[in-house]
């Protein structure tokens, strides 16, 4: 867990994602927690994310997405240093779209 966080303060937020059942519930949910601007910088993110995995340049995408290559170094530096996250999810994602 992020030094940043509390864990008391999280565990609700966090409780609440894991409780989630479907995607329709799911975008309901970030559509109310997160501005529109939080959001598309999510999404954003996940989609460097996933261009990264297929090994594609930060050139080609920051012409697909137009995510500044600071954001695309961010998502890179997590993919391999970072808490695990994308390196789970990323994985589950590419299995379901198969």
């Amino acid at each position: 867990m992020s030094k940043f966080l509390d864990k008391q303060s999280s565990d609700a937020l966090y409780q609440a994602i894991v409780s989630i059942r479907n995607e329709e519930e799911c975008r309901a949910f970030l559509e109310d927690l997160c501005t529109v601007s939080e959001l598309k910088a999510m999404q954003q993110r996940m989609d460097v994310a996933l261009l990264l995995d297929e090994g594609l340049i930060y050139s080609e995408i920051l012409e697909k997405t137009g995510a500044s290559s600071a954001t695309i170094s961010r998502v890179n530096r997590c993919l391999h240093y970072g808490a695990g996250g994308y390196k789970t999810i990323v994985p589950r994602l590419k299995a379901e779209q198969k």
